[in-house]
């Protein structure tokens, strides 16, 4: 879930340091790897997802195996492939996990109103779509702002609640300044360059890392190595950047400033996560929710930064937990 935009300044310059580091490598080496990095980031998501038609458009959607239906939606640089990856652990426990692409991302168009509201009622219009009338839904940082707008809108639609890393609205927190021109003509072109995001990823990755998935690399080396690969694919998967770019920019101008929402009003069942040293600061947006949702739960650790690294077992058993448990309520 790279990138909230208050870092995407540090994040070009770290990337463009990169760019420059890899002449070292010399130009036909750096070219040959690129382009086969490339070309296996293609074909990875060249599988795995259909589109659906839908009122709001086609919208492009991977599916697990399982019984139980879930709404797994993105963060910034992810689509079909992150939403599947990140809730693996609930497809692994049975669950069905249902994970689009937003807008702008991969196959899904990017349409006129591409609001956080447009969104979650395009989440609507795939349920109709799929003849599915009621499920848990879980968003991750950018994508936990169409999770909670559809818990608000579409009520009798969700069963229950997840926002994970949530870059949602914080009383009181200014939003982030708008970038300079000539940074903002630098963002939009790093945004659409595979080549620059895959220097930045091959050649100084503990940067990249620290930049787009606001997690410090320190954290990284301390984990086992099943979480230190987890993390090498969050980053790896955001390779081919330029068929996300829409949705990038799109994350950017809404998670730089979101609203306010009502939360008081959000009537499910309601489980928000997040961790202290989280570097987009979502740990202050999680509180927040869990202060303001009628009867919501804080899940979060000290440590782990915005990719929750060394807790992804124990965050999706007590999701699975909670899940299952307001089912049983139901």
């Amino acid at each position: 879930m790279p990138a909230p935009p208050r870092l995407h300044r540090r994040a070009a310059g770290a990337l463009g340091l990169a760019m420059l580091a890899g002449g070292g490598l010399g130009v036909h080496r750096v070219r040959g790897r690129f382009l086969t990095d490339l070309k296996a980031a293609h074909d990875r998501i060249a599988q795995g997802s259909q589109l659906v038609q839908t009122r709001s458009g086609p919208i492009e959607v991977g599916f697990s195996p399982g019984r139980r239906p879930l709404l797994m939606i993105h963060g910034t640089g992810g689509g079909f492939d992150q939403g599947l990856h990140f809730a693996q652990r609930l497809a692994a426990a049975g669950w069905r996990v249902i994970a689009p692409s937003r807008f702008g991302y991969l196959r899904t168009p990017f349409p006129a109103d591409a609001s956080t509201d447009a969104q979650a009622d395009a989440l609507a219009d795939l349920l109709d779509a799929l003849g599915i009338d009621r499920l848990p839904v879980l968003g991750g940082s950018a994508g936990a702002l169409p999770a909670l707008a559809f818990a608000l809108r579409h009520p009798a639609r969700c069963s229950a609640l997840v926002p994970l890393v949530p870059a949602s609205h914080v009383p009181g927190r200014p939003a982030t300044p708008a970038p300079a021109p000539w940074a903002e003509r630098a963002i939009d072109a790093l945004l659409g360059s595979d080549f620059a995001f895959w220097c930045g990823a091959t050649l100084a990755p503990d940067l990249a890392v620290k930049a787009l998935l606001a997690t410090d690399a320190a954290v990284v080396a301390a984990a086992p190595p099943d979480e230190q690969a987890r993390v090498r694919r969050i980053l790896w998967n955001i390779l081919p950047v330029s068929a996300r770019a829409q949705g990038l920019r799109n994350d950017a101008r809404l998670a730089s400033r979101p609203p306010p929402m009502p939360f008081e009003r959000i009537v499910v069942p309601t489980l928000t996560v997040s961790v202290q040293d989280d570097r987009f600061g979502t740990f202050a947006a999680a509180q927040h929710i869990a202060a303001t949702v009628p009867g919501a739960r804080l899940l979060s650790w000290p440590t782990g930064g915005h990719v929750w690294v060394g807790h992804d077992g124990a965050l999706f058993a007590e999701v699975d937990r909670f899940l299952r448990g307001t089912a049983r309520a139901a």
